[in-house]
Formats: C-alpha cells, sequence, structure tokens
C-alpha cells in the first residue's frame, strides 16, 4: 500500500468518522439543535433525552459503523502485510472523527459507540467482556457515564490480561484515554452528585 493511498484512507475514514448523526437526526426529525439542548453532546445518550429511545438506537448504530465500516473494509480487502499497525490508524482516525467533527467545527461526541464499532473486530474479547462490565456498572448504579467510564478502563486491562502487551494493548490504552478525557465534566458531576441518568 502506498502512502498516497494510506492518506486517501485516513481522509476518508476522518471525514467518515465525522458525520454527527447524532446531529443530523435530532435537526431533521425535530428541527432542534441537540447542541443546545441535553448535555449538549451528539451522542445516543443525549439523543435519548431529547427525541427518544428509537431515535436513540438508531444514533448508536450509525456511530458504531462509523468506526466499524473503515476497519471491516480494510481487513477484507487489504493484501498488504507491510504495515500491519495500519489498522489500528484508520480506527482511531474514525473515532477521532467523532470526537472533534470536522462539520461540528471540531466539537462532538463522546466516542464510546465509535470506539466499540472499531475495535470490535480488532480485539472482540476485551470489547464483549467490557460490553458486559458497562451493563453491570450501569445496572448498579444507573449512570450511563459511569458504565461508560468503566468500559473505558476495562478494555486495554482485559487485553492486557488475555495477550498480554501488544499494539492492540496501546490502541485501546489510548482510545480508553480519549473516552475517559471525553468524560471529564461526567465525572465532575458524578463527584457533585449532579450527573443526568
Amino acid at each position: 500500500m502506498t502512502l498516497e493511498l494510506k492518506i486517501v484512507l485516513l481522509v476518508l475514514t476522518y471525514l467518515l468518522g465525522s458525520i454527527p448523526f447524532g446531529y443530523l437526526l435530532i435537526k431533521f426529525s425535530t428541527g432542534k439543535n441537540i447542541l443546545k439542548h441535553g448535555s449538549g453532546n451528539i451522542g445516543s445518550t443525549n439523543v435519548r433525552r431529547v427525541a427518544g429511545k428509537k431515535m436513540s438506537i438508531v444514533t448508536q448504530l450509525l456511530d458504531m459503523l462509523k468506526g466499524l465500516i473503515p476497519v471491516a473494509l480494510f481487513l477484507t480487502f487489504s493484501t498488504s502485510l507491510a504495515n500491519p499497525n495500519f489498522i489500528f490508524m484508520l480506527a482511531l482516525v474514525a473515532i477521532i472523527g467523532h470526537d472533534f467533527s470536522l462539520f461540528l467545527k471540531f466539537k462532538g461526541g463522546k466516542g464510546v459507540n465509535t470506539t466499540l464499532g472499531a475495535s470490535v473486530l480488532i480485539a472482540p474479547y476485551s470489547v464483549f467482556i467490557s460490553v458486559a462490565i458497562y451493563f453491570i456498572v450501569k445496572w448498579r448504579f444507573k449512570y450511563v457515564s459511569m458504565g461508560s467510564i468503566a468500559l473505558a478502563i476495562a478494555m486495554p486491562i482485559v487485553e492486557l490480561i488475555l495477550h498480554e502487551i501488544t499494539p492492540t494493548f496501546f490502541y485501546l490504552a489510548f482510545s480508553s484515554v480519549l473516552i475517559i478525557l471525553r468524560h471529564q465534566k461526567n465525572m465532575i458531576r458524578l463527584l457533585n452528585g449532579t450527573e443526568s441518568c
């Protein structure tokens, strides 16, 4: 794979990741600007607050596909083993596109669903175990944000336990740091007892 092709793939992946599905779905279905409602986030949790569960599920699936599609296409069509770590770059660029969308002046979501979509083919066991931890924490404490933070912490730890230190571990660690950084305000509200479910 040439350098030029890699650059094109990274740019296209960033643009795909940047599509703000939550923003667009709310805008077209209700006329509202989701950035000015609820938490101001474009992710599925805030979509649920503004437009209900069905629209939230659609947003969740579309955000996951933003990460899944470039990784799946690369795994399907790439025959080059010259740079096996390129898949991690694709996955991260999709996540960064969601978190810092070109179409929203580099505002965006918190990256949980896009990270799951990008990672499920790369580290399926770590993803599924971490999703299970998310549901347990969410069930116990009732906060989506707390479950998301627990998921982020779990992914690299589970990967480390299962496979020791590998490039996949470093990819998941970086992805998890992004999720945690994007949840800073949630963590403050959790500490203050003002977080919404």
